[in-house]
């Protein structure tokens, strides 16, 4: 492998795990709140790609209006999902929640194969053109990606560690019941993260169609998962950890694709987690809690 295609390669891991951290984000919140694996956060960027591929192709609507679009009915699709399928069951053991959201997930994947149909919807990439740097061609599509994506993960940190906002998230991640008594309004907080973590879904979803440019009823669900692989890799809860799991496990598939085990890259991302796993159960960046009684 030449140094130039090595180089090419990271930048299309660096592209790829950009979308994954993007989802990553959006799992880390949520679970940092209220301890829930959102098993259908992949499938609502599904519906995100949906929206942007009908917006374009059959009603011919701008690119920044069917952006705009995206992010708007994935945020929608998110709060609705957690005030009618997730709130009935805060006070319930944590597997009801987890299975409810493995059946939410497999609810909008077959409602999306009867609303759009079972195959692929292709459209014209949504942004055109590369650069050369040296001997390596970087597509436009991947600068805007990582570039959007490494803003995205600083103004999320910011709105955490130094708003209103971010503190009440905080402060309920923290202690659910203290936070109540101090005056912070629970379903208000939780269902702000839900919102924030869906348009993140939305955004994740037109960076993906800008890369493939096709959208498919099952599309949300590997993908989803090695969105939760980077969560747990990164060290879930921990917004820089999301980004570095991301990174990680997108420059992983890409090397082993130029290694010429492509068929393998799936293998080699869970095997990885395994071992990260084994020497250090919290992941690159997550802390251990310990429970005081």
């Amino acid at each position: 492998m030449t140094f130039s295609l090595l180089i090419a390669q990271l930048i299309n891991g660096l592209q790829t795990g950009s979308v994954y951290a993007l989802v990553a984000l959006g799992y880390s919140m949520v679970y940092g709140i209220i301890k829930l694996l959102n098993f259908a956060h992949g499938d609502i960027i599904m519906v995100g790609a949906y929206m942007v591929y009908y917006a374009i192709a059959s009603f011919a609507l701008p690119p920044v209006v069917a952006i705009i679009l995206a992010i708007g009915v994935s945020t929608l699709l998110g709060v609705t999902v957690e005030k009618v399928a997730y709130t009935p069951l805060r006070s319930a053991p944590r597997l009801s929640l987890l299975i409810t959201a493995i059946g939410v997930s497999f609810l909008l994947e077959n409602g999306a194969q009867l609303v759009f149909g079972a195959d692929q919807k292709s459209m014209d990439p949504l942004i055109t053109g590369s650069v050369m740097f040296g001997r390596v061609n970087v597509s436009y599509t991947a600068i805007v990606t990582i570039v959007v994506s490494l803003i995205i993960m600083v103004l999320l940190w910011f709105v955490v560690n130094k708003t209103k906002a971010g503190k009440a998230m905080r402060a309920v991640s923290e202690d659910m019941g203290a936070a109540q008594l101090m005056g912070i309004s629970l379903n208000r907080t939780i269902s702000m993260t839900f919102a924030i973590g869906s348009a993140l879904a939305g955004i994740g979803s037109v960076l993906y169609l800008a890369a493939y440019t096709q959208a498919s009823p099952t599309m949300g669900s590997m993908l989803g998962i090695k969105a939760f692989v980077a969560a747990v890799l990164g060290g879930i809860g921990s917004i820089p950890g999301a980004m570095i799991g991301g990174f990680t496990i997108g420059v992983l598939e890409a090397l082993v694709a130029a290694a010429g085990f492509s068929m393998w890259k799936d293998a080699a991302v869970f095997l990885v987690l395994i071992i990260v796993l084994l020497f250090k159960p919290t992941g690159f960046l997550g802390k251990k809690m310990q429970e005081k009684v």
